[in-house]
């Protein structure tokens, strides 16, 4: 009975993981075509600190849109492990990609669909290799659970590397030092989605009628959640305005997700039962994730599609060979002929440095 009901909250918290993911991606794309209906109107744009976008039904159904999302997020959290529904966060950013080559008119390059489909297949990897953290049903076991010597340690070490980060390290390299303001957020990451996993647990007890508003711990987690929440927020958007969102994405992901595995390893025990075939799955697949993450944004503002695949696979022979383009073919391929100057000028050029010749320079 218990197997089968844990294999029901499983299926649960997998559906409300999924369903988060398509709200929170579609809500970017009714946002972003609420703010390109203001801009064709001449509206003062949000960028220039313009507000006319609160009168745009479509930017209030994206926002509401990503409410749902997080509220399906939040309660997926209370039915299924961190370990599984974390990683799946990635699937709104594969979701926005996917929308906005549709609604937006944003083209999808090759390495984009090919980070989709390994989004995708890291996934579905995850989701087979699962595991199975222990039962926790009431707020006195969660109790037990959050006084455990190892996780004490682990948070305590948690605290003392933010604290330090954030008062020692950012005022020095955090402008210039990418990693410093994400693993602030990360790190304290982790710890939030503790609390989030205790707070689903006092909702279910308050919805079986039990007096979990008296509990002490109902309310250190949610004083816990709204300081771990600020602190995340506002790292989070240090690094979005220093750094290019390209590689702040992925990076915060590895190393958001990567913190919370841990974390519910210590905390649930998630890994202790698990055969190692599941163990290397969910590896594999959280990798698999990241490759896929990683494409989707790293060559996202390149224009690489397979019809000129074979251009650049010529390319990449000529210069493995050590060939020299001559004039005849840079001639005879009128779109290549500018390029091809180029490669022949530059080349020249070359030679001549090399040789001594004045006449380069």
């Amino acid at each position: 009975m218990s197997q089968t009901r844990g294999r029901y909250d499983f299926c649960i918290g997998l559906v409300l993981a999924m369903s988060s993911s398509i709200f929170i991606g579609g809500s970017f794309i009714l946002k972003k075509k609420g703010l390109l209906r203001l801009a064709r109107k001449g509206s003062m744009r949000a960028g220039q600190g313009g507000h006319a976008y609160l009168k745009e039904w479509l930017w209030w159904a994206g926002l509401l849109s990503m409410g749902a999302g997080e509220v399906a997020n939040f309660a997926a959290y209370a039915f299924a492990p961190a370990t599984l529904v974390t990683p799946l966060g990635a699937l709104s950013v594969l979701v926005s990609a996917i929308l906005s080559s549709f609604f937006l008119n944003e083209k999808l390059n090759l390495h984009g669909k090919i980070g989709c489909l390994l989004s995708i297949l890291g996934s579905t990897v995850m989701v087979i290799h699962a595991p199975q953290e222990e039962e926790v049903e009431t707020l006195n076991e969660m109790s037990h659970k959050l006084g455990d010597p190892g996780f004490v340690v682990f948070a305590t070490l948690v605290v003392i590397v933010s604290l330090i980060l954030i008062f020692v390290v950012g005022p020095r390299h955090g402008q210039t030092n990418i990693l410093v303001y994400i693993t602030i957020c990360s790190v304290i990451g982790a710890l939030s989605v503790s609390c989030v996993k205790g707070l689903g647990i006092a909702i279910k007890e308050l919805f079986a009628g039990k007096p979990v508003l008296k509990h002490p711990l109902s309310w250190i987690l949610l004083l816990s959640l709204i300081v771990c929440v600020s602190t995340q927020i506002n790292y989070l958007n240090r690094a979005l305005d220093i750094f290019n969102t390209s590689i702040v994405t992925p990076i915060y992901y590895v190393i958001f997700t990567t913190s919370v595995l841990t974390c519910s390893a210590i905390l649930f025990k998630e890994w202790q039962h698990m055969a190692a075939d599941d163990i290397i799955g969910t590896f594999s697949g959280f990798l698999t994730i990241i490759v896929g993450i990683f494409l989707l944004h790293a060559f996202k503002d390149v224009n690489f599609t397979l019809a000129n695949l074979p251009v650049s696979l010529r390319k990449d022979d000529r210069e493995a060979n050590g060939t020299l383009l001559s004039t005849y073919d840079c001639f005879n391929h009128e779109e290549e002929s500018s390029a091809c100057l180029g490669e022949i000028q530059s080349t020249e050029s070359l030679s001549a440095r090399r040789n001594g010749s004045l006449s380069a320079f």
